[in-house]
């Protein structure tokens, strides 16, 4: 069990995991890019920003400055947006310490080298010894804050590193599994985003209840197809970091990617639903990684993900998206399709 923890990133899950660890007992320490928000949120002990209306406790210790954040810690969590994490790790690259294990939170795929979270802190830290770990599954972040009753997984290619994060982040109401299998885990966390989308865009529209169980059961197809086809164990896809996570993202009424592709059903442009946002919206990105990169290299077939794309950036119109999805070739829904 890990008891010295820094976490980069204050937004709504590095923020959570704070409090979680708070009430452990564990010292545990939080950094964030903006220093001047990040003391706002030290004064007032709340996130206004990314989780409004939760006290933090007294116990975390809000920490701007880049070396000392990384002092002393015996795990460090990256709770920073796939889209920046880059930029972020390279600006801490030399006050991170060599031998200290890291734990990602993020989902997505970097658009310019499609990359996983866990590959590009190997990538920019440059350390093949490095312990890695992905935690993910539906864990909304305001129902954590509320210690209501939730569960995730955490994947390694190093089991101990995943069992030691299992006992440091597992409480009565947060319930943690461990994988070997980081390349599903990372992926279905990435691509859940897409189909969450698609999902908010049936909201939208009213396109009812049946349409959505149809995008959720073909948009998980799409979702193993790809995965599968990258190295990825088929099971994974079946379990809380696939089938759950979708779940929970394509019907919570919080979820930033549903809510997004709510508003664009309901006639704003993708650009206008983004602008009523201050979070990230993660499948936008992930979206263009797929399609733009993945798709071609592994030649997959993934209708609602290039439908979402062609909604997204060529400015196809939901209505005429979703026909061409209907009227589609009729064929088996054997595994194989």
């Amino acid at each position: 069990m890990f008891t010295n923890i820094s976490i980069i990133g204050d937004g709504a899950m590095g923020t959570v995991l704070a409090m979680l660890l708070a009430e452990k007992k564990a010292p545990v320490r939080i950094w964030g890019y903006d220093a001047k928000q990040l003391r706002q949120t030290e004064s007032s002990r709340q996130n206004s920003k990314f989780l409004p209306g939760y006290v933090i406790p007294e116990a975390v210790i809000f920490e701007g400055d880049d070396k000392k954040i990384m002092a002393g810690a015996d795990l460090i969590v990256s709770a920073v947006p796939c889209q920046f994490m880059r930029s972020v790790w390279t600006r801490l690259r030399k006050q991170t310490p060599k031998n200290t294990p890291v734990c990602s939170v993020a989902k997505g795929i970097e658009n310019k080298t499609l990359m996983r979270p866990t590959e590009i802190l190997r990538d920019v830290l440059d350390s093949g010894k490095r312990e890695l770990a992905a935690l993910s599954g539906p864990t909304i972040a305001d129902e954590l804050a509320r210690k209501l009753p939730a569960t995730a997984c955490v994947a390694s290619s190093d089991e101990g590193l995943a069992c030691k994060i299992q006992q440091t982040l597992s409480t009565p109401w947060f319930r943690i599994y461990t994988n070997t299998d980081i390349v599903g885990v990372e992926l279905a966390g990435a691509m859940k985003n897409i189909i969450a989308i698609a999902a908010g865009i049936i909201d939208g529209i009213g396109a009812g209840d049946n349409a959505k169980a149809a995008l959720l059961c073909r948009g998980l197809a799409e979702i193993s197809r790809l995965g599968v086809a990258m190295g990825a164990n088929p099971q994974t896809f079946a379990g809380l970091t696939g089938l759950g996570d979708l779940v929970t993202t394509c019907i919570s009424p919080t979820g930033r990617n549903r809510s997004f592709g709510q508003r664009v059903g309901a006639g704003l442009s993708p650009q206008q639903a983004e602008d009523e946002t201050e979070s990230v919206i993660e499948g936008i990105a992930t979206c263009k990684s797929v399609v733009e990169g993945l798709l071609a290299k592994y030649k997959v077939e993934m209708p609602i993900t290039e439908a979402v794309y062609d909604v997204l950036f060529r400015k196809k119109s939901v209505q005429v998206a979703i026909v061409e999805l209907m009227t589609r070739r009729l064929k088996s829904e054997s595994p194989a399709n």
